[in-house]
């Protein structure tokens, strides 16, 4: 049973990103032209012309991609921060406030529905049948997660630091990156894939990309600035012409709605 000091931990670092969405919009990954590829070909149906909501879409980088692809695309997003964020990136897309576990849809209105590193903040007891509500006969929910590479030595060796330091990793979410966890019940048929990816980026970008996320930005700025200030000595000692290569396997799990 989850305890009410887990919930508001949960709420608190869910709600983390609103006062970091400036610097969550310019460092965080995109994602592959194969994770869309994979997902039309499991949905049996392309994206363009499809009605699709983008659920948690923080500042819009999943949510640009699926109307580059010619999506009918509209957003779903809670936060004020990365609500602002995402108008100023995408001013043509619309956006409503809500979250997965209530969802502004209507019942059976979507050909897709997709979370692009957002499900682990929702309650399954509740998004789960709040998918299958909004999804056509036939729809697809499709959820997908970058994953840092840790096979990757200088990945593997950077997550152990900020574990040491933190008590926690950033890999660490993976752990939520699997069937069980994402649909307790099995009512949904998940199929899983993985796209494997890197982009080549200055370590300062790296550092203000692992910097944005949840367990840097609640544990304070004295705490994050401290442990980033010693990590970019380690990377700039490996990597002195100041660029690394992230390398990230996308974990995709898709579901189509009976």
């Amino acid at each position: 049973m989850t305890s009410s000091s887990d919930t508001r931990e949960h709420t608190t670092r869910a709600h983390s990103f609103n006062s970091a969405a400036a610097q969550y919009a310019a460092n965080r990954p995109s994602y592959p032209a194969p994770l869309f590829d994979t997902i039309e070909e499991l949905a049996d149906r392309p994206l363009a012309g499809a009605r699709v909501a983008d659920v948690g879409a923080g500042t819009g980088i999943a949510t640009a991609l699926l109307h580059a692809r010619g999506a009918d695309v509209i957003a779903v997003e809670p936060g004020d921060g990365m609500t602002a964020q995402f108008r100023q990136a995408l001013p043509g897309v619309p956006i409503v406030r809500g979250d997965g576990n209530h969802l502004p849809l209507a019942t059976a209105s979507l050909d897709f529905l997709t979370y692009a590193q957002s499900w682990h903040w929702t309650d399954p007891a509740h998004s789960v049948p709040e998918a299958l509500r909004v999804l056509r006969p036939g729809g697809a929910l499709a959820l997908w997660w970058n994953t840092g590479a840790l096979d990757v030595p200088w990945l593997a060796e950077a997550a152990q630091r900020i574990n040491r330091y933190f008590g926690e990793s950033i890999s660490a979410n993976s752990k939520n990156v699997n069937a069980r966890v994402v649909d307790p019940t099995g009512r949904l048929g998940l199929t899983r894939r993985e796209v494997r990816w890197s982009r080549r980026v200055p370590v300062d970008t790296h550092l203000a990309n692992i910097g944005s996320h949840s367990l840097f930005l609640v544990h304070g700025e004295e705490a994050s600035t401290a442990f980033l200030a010693e990590e970019r000595e380690h990377l700039m000692r490996a990597f002195p012409d100041g660029l690394v290569e992230e390398v990230y396997d996308v974990v995709l799990l898709l579901a189509i709605r009976a």
